[in-house]
């Protein structure tokens, strides 16, 4: 083997080494720190602003969303849910209004809910409704697991009134 080929396989373990090493040093990081988590009221300003836009929109497109709403797209059945709520972790009493749309739960800063919870995913799991009205919940392949009354989640499951759904620390309630 000549020299030239020893110095090159050299210099490519090196820059090999140093490539693990910066990526070794980047997850300890993002380990240590988390991930960053933004003020709440920026994204609620943002909303407050969508609905004055949806307020602002011409009289035939109000009628249209009328209409829509009237032929039983967004009807919700007798003893129902209407809102989630925060029961146990750092968001208790935390409620949202459960208005047809489908909720995010984990760490990252555009979730519906923000988990800053050590157990839980940037995105791990979500909750939405289904054809017939029922709230479903799935866990979105989260490290550390999404439980529905003490039972792990590997399928998506529908969500009874009043049944806990724990995400490490926090306990979320669909309710009346």
């Amino acid at each position: 083997m000549s020299e030239l080929t020893l110095t090159v396989m050299r210099l490519g373990f090196l820059a090999v080494l140093w490539l693990f090493v910066i990526v070794a040093v980047q997850v300890i990081r993002s380990d240590l720190f988390g991930t960053r988590v933004t003020q709440r009221g920026a994204a609620r300003r943002g909303g407050q602003e969508a609905r004055t836009q949806r307020q602002a929109a011409p009289p035939q497109q109000q009628q249209q969303r009328r209409q829509e709403g009237g032929r039983g797209g967004n009807r919700q059945r007798r003893g129902a849910p209407t809102k989630l709520v925060v029961s146990e972790g750092s968001l208790t009493g935390t409620t949202v209004a459960l208005q047809g749309q489908t909720i995010s739960l984990g760490r990252a800063h555009d979730s519906t809910i923000v988990l800053d919870d050590d157990y839980a995913s940037s995105r791990h799991a979500r909750i939405y409704p289904d054809r017939d009205g029922q709230w479903i919940v799935e866990d979105l392949g989260s490290t550390n697991g999404t439980y529905l009354d003490r039972t792990r989640l590997t399928t998506p499951t529908p969500i009874p009134l009043g049944a806990p759904i724990r995400i490490g620390k926090t306990v979320i309630e669909l309710r009346k």
